[in-house]
């Protein structure tokens, strides 16, 4: 007995934001320089490198929590089920509900405990919870309510994943330029077939690793002496990344029991281009092939980096047909991975 995904969606907020609107930021270095290179020239190289040309930002009024809620009415809807007849919903996120103009995260009561009351849901037994692990968040919530079902606790679960980063950024960072917001969502319950997840692997390298990712005061120490913003080592997250992930995602694979040629699409968190390319092509390496073309749908190029979010929003563009040169069958295989702050890996195979 395993889960199968019956429903998806997503929200992608209708703000759009290309690179020009950070023409004007003075970006500063950490030790509190100023960068010498023009800001059309590091909005250049930070195209090359990431593939980011465009990302989305939720509206002012907005909150992480309404789009993971609309999201979750867009996978219910999809799915065509009674929400009263769910027994979970978990939502995954980092940074709790941050009002636009606002330093302060809100996650008293949880999100996934506002969504369920925005739902209406009137069954008390549909235990609602918040689940922080970094941009792994989603699948790790696919996971555990994976686990719930096969253990026969629950029959139904809702996952999201959701976030606001363009609240929790340093706008004297470049790196600012990366993060974007979004939500996505699906529905899993039992299967009665051989469709649905069928292996997963999650691991937490904190031993040397815990702080490639962390909150950090601004690179401007004069106007912003307290707060503290996300922040990241990206020459470390890349070489972590390039050897863990791949060696996770084969694990996970061999674990399915299908090989490696069966493998029809790879849905990885929309992190940076570049480095998502360099871990499947060694991924693929791993099992002495080259990496196949048209494996790996991207959409960073015009959504960025949403954390939580990029996996079932990319999910959701595929299964409703957003995206012409990919689709997802009957009976085909996908690999879901993705990597982020903790540092944390994971990754499950699925059949459609």
């Amino acid at each position: 007995m395993t889960s199968k995904i019956i429903g998806v969606g997503n929200y992608i907020p209708p703000e759009t934001i290309t690179n020009l609107f950070f023409d004007q930021h003075h970006f500063i270095n950490k030790n509190g320089e100023s960068l010498k290179e023009a800001n059309d020239i590091i909005a250049r190289k930070l195209k090359e490198i990431t593939g980011i040309e465009e990302r989305r930002y939720a509206s002012e009024h907005q909150v992480t929590s309404d789009l993971g809620l609309i999201a979750a009415q867009r996978a219910i809807e999809n799915s065509k089920i009674d929400p009263e007849t769910l027994d979970y919903i978990i939502f995954a996120h980092n940074f709790g509900d941050v009002r636009f103009g606002t330093v302060q995260s809100d996650s008293v009561p949880s999100l996934a405990s506002r969504v369920k009351h925005l739902l209406k849901i009137k069954n008390n037994f549909c235990v609602a919870y918040d689940v922080l692990f970094g941009c792994p968040g989603w699948i790790e919530g696919m996971i555990q309510a994976n686990a719930f079902i096969r253990s026969g606790i629950a029959k139904r679960c809702l996952v999201i994943g959701a976030e606001t980063l363009s609240r929790v950024v340093d706008i004297h960072d470049r790196d600012s330029m990366i993060y974007a917001d979004g939500a996505g969502a699906a529905i899993l319950e039992v299967s009665e077939d051989n469709s649905g997840i069928q292996s997963h692997l999650s691991a937490s390298y904190t031993l040397n690793e815990k702080d490639f990712l962390f909150f950090g005061k601004s690179y401007n120490n004069e106007s912003c002496p307290d707060t503290k913003y996300i922040k990241m080592d990206g020459r470390k997250i890349y070489e972590f990344a390039l050897v863990n992930v791949a060696d996770a995602m084969r694990k996970c694979m061999d674990a399915s029991g299908y090989s490696i040629d069966q493998l029809d699409k790879i849905i990885i968190h929309q992190a940076n281009e570049k480095m998502d390319e360099a871990i499947v092509k060694r991924f693929y390496q791993l099992y002495d092939l080259p990496m196949p073309e048209n494996i790996m749908p991207m959409v960073i190029s015009k959504l960025g980096n949403s954390s939580v979010a990029t996996i079932p929003t990319l999910l959701t563009m595929i299964l409703n047909g957003e995206l012409p040169s990919h689709e997802i069958k009957e009976g085909q295989v996908v690999l879901f991975a993705s990597v982020g702050a903790g540092m944390n890996i994971n990754s499950f195979v699925y059949k459609f």
